[in-house]
């Protein structure tokens, strides 16, 4: 027998590949142009940044940083240098469900919008070029 409210006793955090899979759904309802330009930009989810990264951006805590793109902007690119690291876009989950127990938004949203703004910093877009973008994905 099901009580009212059952389903919210039996939600949980979701795990590091349920937040894989919320981004691999939000790259793919980005506009096909943008997916195949952002292809090589590889995305991973970890848990929180690591200490080098929070003392580097001086980060005040480790919720302060919900993502981070590293490596080289398409408006920046030259010729590849021998040893480089591919482009990477970082999310953080436990930043992230911090930030979505604060806020009245989806989670889904909320990867979404990270998701976007970490790799608009590898083309170089505007914040309203990132707003345009999250209008189509959300």
């Amino acid at each position: 027998m099901t009580h009212p409210g059952d389903e919210l006793l039996a939600l949980k955090a979701p795990s590091l590949e349920a937040f894989e899979r919320l981004a691999e759904e939000a790259f793919a309802r980005l506009p096909r142009e943008f997916r195949e330009l952002a292809a090589a930009v590889i995305v991973r989810v970890d848990d929180w940044p690591d200490e080098e990264t929070l003392r580097e951006l001086e980060a005040e805590s480790d919720y302060d940083l919900l993502g981070l793109f590293r490596g080289i902007g398409l408006a920046e690119a030259g010729e590849v240098a021998s040893g480089q690291f591919p482009n990477m876009v970082w999310l953080y989950r436990r930043p992230i469900l911090d930030y979505w127990a604060e806020h009245d938004e989806t989670l889904g949203a909320i990867v979404a919008h990270v998701l976007i703004h970490e790799i608009g910093h590898h083309f170089g877009l505007s914040d309203e070029d990132m707003e345009a973008l999250e209008a189509q994905v959300t």
